[in-house]
């Protein structure tokens, strides 16, 4: 008898000892509000001279269920894991999983860490260390520029586009991709470093048929540096889409963050991105510029380039009320050389009240005007308001 409760004492304890060296932490965002928009000056678009008023999702910050892993493997060394997908919490019909992120690697403490799977890409990490909006959803940002929300008619289904879980892309950047190996170091003196390779290729061919190739392959750069309350960061982005056969202008469904130029899906997406903060301590300070050209592979007078930049501030006005203000300017250019670009301007301003650390409510004002009488869709000119509730867990 006392060698049984001895045995099972000893497995409880190593039990309890593999369990503290692994864990699970299950975090998400639910944000639904109020959200009016008017648009138009875009004569090519369906949504020209368009009205949406509707109680909608993700004006703030893109709703999301997330589990993040951790296991201690000893001598400092971990693995890691994170499995996220978006959520629709006002849609009629249940939520189907949308892979924002799905990735597992191994961090060394001192080192840095390497992962493999679904990921942000280098540009967007940088873009969101010093995004004064915080990449929200709304329009009004030059550097991360949101569509005009859309639906099917029915208000309960009413979303943004271009930052959701499903594209992975904006106009502006590309926001995630599949098939990412990515490492991203420690700070060191001040700097650190991260770099990204994507690659998911095949070629199917047989004696009876023209051969099928669908190869899509990129690369991406991030580099900051901290001093003191000085934060700057330099990013790029380097995509590449080869696709030749009879199926080449079908991009595989389980393939996103790619772009394709008129000359279908053999096209060349480079994106740069830089970015700084300085925190005054009464407010932070922001500075912003990024640059997109997606080139097609058959005509390289055939390309699509935006261009933004933007200065910004945020600032607790009191400990529990907390806001801020954007303005930015750039161009569009969306059918290649010899043609005119469509020059536009945007601002936002938003305002949270924190009830607690992990609820808010918010109100979001932005505006996006076309200068150009060239028509460049979908980037509308646009007005926007949402009031909002923003729940963090």
């Amino acid at each position: 008898m006392k060698k049984s409760l001895l045995a099972v004492a000893a497995l409880s304890a190593i039990a309890g000892a593999a369990q503290a060296q692994s864990s699970v932490t299950i975090y998400g965002v639910m944000d639904v509000g109020y959200v009016n928009q008017k648009s138009d000056g875009a004569g090519t678009s369906a949504r020209s001279n368009a009205s949406n008023s509707f109680i909608g999702s993700s004006a703030e910050q893109t709703s999301r269920l997330g589990f993040r892993g951790t296991e201690d493997l000893g001598d400092g060394m971990s693995a890691i894991f994170v499995v996220e997908t978006g959520l629709q919490p006002v849609s009629n019909t249940a939520s189907a999983f949308n892979n924002r992120q799905s990735f597992v690697g191994l961090k060394k403490n001192g080192t840095g860490q390497f992962t493999l799977g679904t990921q942000y890409t280098s540009l967007f990490q940088a873009m969101s260390a010093t995004d004064v909006g915080q990449t929200n959803n709304m329009v009004g940002s030059a550097v991360y520029p949101q569509e005009v929300p859309t639906g099917n008619g029915n208000p309960g289904v009413a979303s943004y586009r271009g930052s959701d879980g499903s594209s992975g892309t904006t106009q502006a950047l590309t926001v995630r991709t599949t098939n990412m190996i990515q490492a991203q170091s420690d700070k060191f003196a001040g700097f650190s470093l991260g770099a990204s390779y994507t690659l998911n290729g095949s070629t199917v061919s047989n004696t009876n048929t023209t051969a099928v190739t669908n190869n899509w392959s990129g690369w991406g750069l991030k580099a900051d540096y901290t001093w003191n309350k000085l934060y700057v960061v330099a990013a790029a982005n380097r995509l590449k889409s080869n696709n030749t056969g009879p199926v080449a202008n079908n991009l595989p469904a389980s393939t996103v963050g790619w772009t394709a130029a008129g000359g279908g899906v053999q096209s060349q997406d480079n994106q740069f991105y830089a970015g700084a903060t300085y925190d005054f301590g009464i407010l932070k300070a922001y500075l912003q510029y990024v640059n997109k050209k997606v080139t097609s592979a058959a005509n390289a007078n055939f390309y699509s380039q935006r261009n933004g930049q933007q200065i910004g501030v945020r600032s607790y006005i009191t400990p529990t009320i907390e806001g801020w203000a954007n303005i930015g300017n750039g161009s569009h250019t969306t059918f290649g050389a010899n043609t005119p670009r469509a020059n536009f301007t945007a601002f936002q301003a938003g305002l949270n009240y924190y009830l607690s650390k992990r609820t808010n409510v918010y109100g979001i004002y932005g505006s996006n005007q076309m200068s150009s009488a060239q028509p460049v869709n979908p980037s509308l000119s646009a007005n926007a308001f949402a009031l909002g509730v923003r729940h963090t867990f």
